[in-house]
């Protein structure tokens, strides 16, 4: 029972170790050298190599999920506002 239980706290810290965020603003700057998104708050998020960079523009509203890796805001999800 001890060893579960150790186990189970163990997890727990582990997973507490990463964060996970959300955030939303306008693009402010795309930085296709960097794969970075800029939002108008100033902060940046990294993006991965499969993200078509011609569907973001600057002044665009913009949700994105993402976790802090090694300091960096690594976009995991993203959603983009409905084209009319």
């Amino acid at each position: 029972m001890r060893t579960l239980i150790g186990a189970v706290g163990a997890m727990l810290m582990i997973s507490t170790a990463a964060f996970a965020g959300q955030t939303e603003g306008l693009i402010k700057k795309v930085d296709k050298d960097t794969l970075t998104l800029t939002l108008d708050d100033g902060k940046a998020y990294k993006l991965n190599a499969e993200t078509d960079l011609d569907a973001l523009k600057p002044g665009m509203d913009i949700v994105i999920a993402y976790d802090v890796t090694n300091g960096e805001n690594v976009v995991t999800d993203m959603q983009l506002p409905d084209s009319d």
